[in-house]
């Protein structure tokens, strides 16, 4: 072959090289991922403009042409469920181990990131952990300000070895589903721990939100004017204070003080207003899903936030489902029994999560009973994950369960000197766990709260007490740890709630 021959040869190589090289799928695409199955299943990726794409799964053959920008974007049609590992083709890249079944998204803040290895029985329940057929993504991308386009992360095949690293309450929600079900489960995990709600939600709907735009407002000043110079160099100078004592403790044998965290990081890592939906979750759509559970809330019962979540949290629920364009079930975690919750907001956080019900195709699983004292990372993930799995079997997959929820208040009625509550979700009637019924205050139009007696009818409970003789309010487990006894037939506690909507000091410890 003649050098000029060879050059040219070489030159055509080289720029294949270079053209296959523009080819790139989102990372979510990637071997042993799950896809959605009975629905369309979107997949995307990048290439040059113009660039023919083609995607070749389960017998189909789909083609795209990149637009200006490069994005290409195909749909193929709706899959059967189906455990054989098989391959995906796109164009020149292979991705394997793919398996078709039921996809759920994890969000939310530390109690969703938990992972297996720091929940209750960790030991026991990596043995077990032999379930080829669930998988989880872990999203690993930082916080932006901007709507990214692609993520990073991986998807693991659930293992004894693998299984400690997943998040537990998406996990433990995950098992039962493929328990019951008999079919493949993925699981993407995007959470962060400690960060608030506003982080999640897009910042174009909560700017455009009325109720929000005050809020969002006065947090995305208070996010600009922060000097992180000045932030940083008082880190430096504690670092090295720290540094000094914790040599000095290990002279004379003691425990180090806790090290100071950086407080730039910190803030990069909760993302500000927006920025871990920007980073975490826009990365992700329109990635085919049954739908999302929901584990957050604690960062917003600080004082000043906690009456805004029934705002956040119907706006984060109705946002990303329009975005996915689709209304897919959605279920959160209710905050847990706590003694050291911020004063009136835990509760305020919890009443706007059972306000958030009224939502179509939404569930809440609530653990007023599964928390922990002084414990904000209550380790039983594993009743947590069972709790939503009820409500997903029952009514998403129309399968029959004890019940979906613990009783929720439907209704009240003031008579004379009593109060009649009816409840939902009653799973066969009412019933007192362990002794007398707990948990009920009664008030008059002078707002004093004072302990009710309480009669369990069927569905309903009757309040009163000696010293109002003219109720006009009830509260229920009004408290960050509340002592409270009301459960369902089924075995699960009822909801707190409160029938007045008077103003509530969300600083205030009850």
């Amino acid at each position: 072959m003649s050098k000029f021959m060879l050059m040219l040869v070489g030159g055509l190589l080289i720029s294949l090289g270079a053209m296959a090289a523009e080819l790139k799928v989102a990372a979510v695409f990637a071997d042993h991922m799950v896809l959605q199955r009975d629905k369309a299943v979107p997949v995307w990726g990048w290439a040059d403009p113009g660039a023919s794409v083609t995607v070749e799964f389960a017998g189909q053959k789909k083609t795209a042409t990149a637009d200006a920008s490069g994005k290409w974007f195909v749909k193929l049609d709706p899959l059967d469920a189906c455990a054989d590992p098989r391959e995906m083709k796109i164009g020149t890249i292979v991705i394997h181990d793919v398996l078709v079944g039921e996809v759920w998204l994890g969000s939310g803040q530390s109690n969703m990131a938990m992972t297996v290895n720091r929940a209750k029985d960790s030991e026991q329940e990596k043995a077990a952990a032999a379930l080829p057929l669930v998988r989880m993504f872990k999203e690993e991308s930082s916080a932006a300000a901007t709507a990214q386009a692609d993520s990073r992360g991986k998807w693991a095949v659930c293992t004894p070895e693998s299984v400690g690293g997943f998040s537990a309450t998406l996990f433990f929600f995950g098992r039962e589903l493929q328990r019951e079900l008999k079919i493949p489960v993925g699981l993407i995990n995007s959470s962060v721990g400690g960060t608030p709600i506003e982080s999640w939600i897009a910042p174009e709907a909560q700017a455009q939100s009325p109720e929000l735009k005050d809020f969002f407002a006065t947090q995305t000043k208070a996010a600009a004017s922060v000097d992180e110079a000045a932030l940083k160099a008082t880190y430096e100078k504690q670092l090295a204070r720290w540094k000094t004592l914790a040599a000095k403790a290990k002279q004379e044998g003691k425990a180090a003080p806790r090290k100071p965290k950086d407080p730039v990081d910190t803030r990069k890592r909760k993302g500000n207003v927006g920025g871990l939906f920007n980073g975490k979750i826009a990365p992700l759509i329109p990635y085919g899903l049954r739908g999302a559970i929901w584990y957050q809330g604690e960062a917003n019962s600080h004082p000043g936030k906690g009456p805004f979540y029934q705002y956040q949290l119907p706006l984060l629920v109705s946002d990303w489902r329009a975005r996915w364009g689709e209304e897919f079930p959605f279920a959160w975690v209710q905050l847990p029994n706590f003694a050291r919750g911020s004063g009136g907001g835990w509760p305020l956080v919890r009443e706007a999560m059972l306000k958030t019900l009224r939502l179509p195709k939404t569930g809440m699983a609530i653990t007023i009973d599964i928390g922990e004292e002084n414990n904000i990372h209550p380790v039983n993930k594993q009743e947590v994950g069972r709790r939503l799995s009820l409500w997903a079997l029952g009514t998403v997959y129309g399968q029959k369960v004890p019940a979906i929820s613990g009783p929720l208040p439907a209704g009240h009625d003031i008579r004379g000197n009593e109060v009649t509550v009816t409840f939902k979700q009653t799973a066969g009637g009412l019933v007192a766990k362990d002794g007398a019924l707990k948990g009920f205050a009664v008030a008059g139009a002078d707002k004093q709260w004072k302990p009710a007696q309480v009669k369990i009818a069927g569905d309903k409970v009757i309040v009163s007490c000696a010293e109002v003789a003219k109720p006009v309010a009830v509260r229920y487990a009004w408290a960050a740890n509340p002592v409270c006894n009301l459960f369902n037939g089924a075995g699960l506690p009822a909801s707190p709630f409160r029938t007045d909507d008077w103003p509530v000091n969300d600083a205030e410890k009850k």
